[in-house]
């Protein structure tokens, strides 16, 4: 057990660190803003994560290092939920601890879950369900252990759904062993055939009810959205099929990812040895086959899509006897993960890594940068309002922001909760309910924000509007830029022409100014290991605290 707690403690060490140095993902942002904006389900996901999201935040937008606490804690605690889920499927102690530790060290597992996303709620909720649906069937089915532990396991299943809509593939699971253990002559037949086993399943679909009738009320929107609007390239392609292997390689280490290959091998060979070897395989195969399908078919999917489906081996594993690594393999499996973690929370860590790379190389594609700037964008973005400022507004707390992609728009709304924030991604998404295009559109101020992954500045959204003034962000790491933002105001002709005279004439002062400064070109702020001081066209001479990178 000592390892499991070293590296443990160690890894929640490094969390904390990270805890106190990032910033949200752009993902991330978005499920944050789901604090602020109940609702049972999203275009992306069921509304769990919000209702999280909401706690931390004591009913407003949660910072991201009070986030990031909290899902510290949870990531570390997930490895010991599956050495309890291993330990509940008969395992042995060590076979357990080996299964944990490199369930541990896997990069998908020791870097993906620090973030607030419906994985991190559904991997101990899985294996929550696994555990509990074990020990029902393994206890006497008179006992009342098996009824509540079968009870419970449909439960969290039902709350894996509300986290991540492929929780209901566990749910299919669950039931198709219920089904073929109570057909069988397995000891276990007796609890399978009891009452408790559907109870818990029907408990877990109740939990469903406000997320399918508010689905169905609004015509699907979630499912429109994940398997039309966002798949206009799909298709089966080798490209699809190279990035599901390919990210199984990068995600789980090439070693770990090929231990799971044989696991997986032999969880099919062994799959009617007993009633627990066919609960372990049809939590592997149900998932496994529609997720994976998905992943090679949606040119949009990501890597980590399967990973439900891949919890289910550590456990296998752990309760072969007659089956686990040699020492050698372990230790460098368990090495080749250890290093691809490390070797990326240096790389997000450490600024002077970006000094790594050659200089022609384009800060876009490092996904890296994402965490890091955006309350010094937040700074430069009230600097800007404030020149759009009115005696019934002094503070340009009316001004609009909007941005042209989801990832910058949640970025802002996370960052600005006070403020009003629109979107103009190409398909419909969150933000068209929260604040519709027609009404952002109409605004006497608006003020675009744009990063180097986005071409335009926003004049093709805001037909009724004028340019009176940009400003730009650049973000340094390491003394390399890794972002640069253009901030764009505008002013609405239409609303402006029918304004008090007093109102008019404070305008007119600022545009004059802005007009005046942007001759002079967009100013730019600086951030990397020293104090940067800005101008920012219209305001007055500020001072932004530089970002410790």
């Amino acid at each position: 057990m000592m390892p499991l707690v070293v590296v443990s403690v160690l890894l929640l060490l490094v969390r904390f660190f990270a805890a106190m140095r990032l910033g949200f993902g752009d993902s991330e942002a978005l499920y944050a803003t789901w604090a602020i904006h109940p609702q049972p389900a999203y275009l992306d996901h069921p509304g769990l994560v919000g209702i999280v999201a909401r706690a931390i935040g004591e009913g407003t937008i949660p910072s991201p290092f009070r986030v990031h606490i909290v899902t510290s804690v949870v990531a570390t605690l997930v490895p010991w939920i599956m050495y309890g889920a291993a330990r509940a499927f008969g395992a042995e102690k060590r076979p357990a601890m080996v299964s944990a530790l490199l369930v541990a060290l896997v990069p998908e597992m020791a870097i993906g879950l620090f973030a607030l996303t419906p994985d991190l709620l559904l991997a101990p909720l899985w294996l929550g369900a696994l555990a509990l649906a074990a020990i029902g069937l393994r206890a006497p089915a008179n006992e009342s252990r098996s009824a509540i532990a079968l009870l419970f396991a449909g439960l969290l299943a039902g709350v894996g759904c509300a986290a991540k809509v492929s929780g209901a593939l566990l749910v299919v699971a669950l039931a198709a062993t219920y089904v073929s253990v109570a057909r069988s002559k397995f000891e276990e037949r007796a609890a399978a055939r009891s009452v408790w086993p559907w109870a818990g399943l029907a408990t877990g679909v109740i939990i469903l009810a406000p997320i399918v009738q508010y689905e169905i009320k609004r015509g699907f929107p979630m499912l429109h959205h994940r398997l039309v609007e966002t798949q206009h390239d799909a298709g089966l392609t080798l490209r699809n099929l190279g990035a599901l292997v390919g990210g199984q390689l990068v995600y789980l280490s090439p070693l770990v990812a090929w231990l799971a290959f044989v696991v997986a091998r032999d969880l099919f060979r062994d799959r009617n040895r007993d009633a627990l070897s066919r609960l372990c395989f049809y939590a592997f195969a149900i998932p496994i086959v529609p997720l994976a399908g998905l992943t090679v078919w949606s040119r949009v999917a990501e890597p980590h899509w399967v990973a439900p489906a891949l919890l289910a081996l550590p456990i296998h594993a752990a309760r072969r006897a007659s089956w686990h690594p040699s020492r050698r393999l372990y230790l460098a499996s368990a090495g080749v993960a250890a290093f691809f973690t490390l070797a990326v929370h240096a790389w997000v860590l450490v600024p002077s890594a970006s000094r790594l790379l050659p200089e022609s190389f384009d800060p876009k594609l490092d996904i890296s940068s994402e965490l890091y700037g955006w309350p010094t964008v937040a700074d430069a973005i009230r600097d800007q309002i404030s020149a759009a400022a009115t005696p019934f507004d002094p503070e340009g707390r009316e001004v609009v922001v909007v941005g042209p992609h989801w990832t910058v728009c949640a970025q802002l709304h996370a960052s600005l909760p006070g403020l009003r924030v629109g979107c103009a991604t190409p398909i419909p998404d969150d933000f068209d309910t929260w604040f519709p295009r027609s009404e952002w559109r109409k605004a006497e101020h608006v003020l675009f924000v744009t990063d180097n992954r986005f071409d335009g500045d926003g004049s093709d959204q805001l037909p009724a509007q004028v340019r009176i003034g940009q400003s730009r962000v650049r973000i340094l790491r390491g003394g390399r830029t890794a972002r640069v933002f253009e901030l764009y105001l505008y002013e609405n002709r239409a609303s402006t022409s029918r304004e008090p005279e007093p109102s008019r004439l404070g305008r007119s002062e600022v545009r004059k100014a802005l007009r005046e400064d942007a001759e002079q070109g967009a100013a730019e702020e600086e951030v990397d290991d020293r104090p940067a001081v800005v101008t920012m066209p219209g305001a007055a001479r500020s001072d932004h605290p530089a970002v410790a990178e």
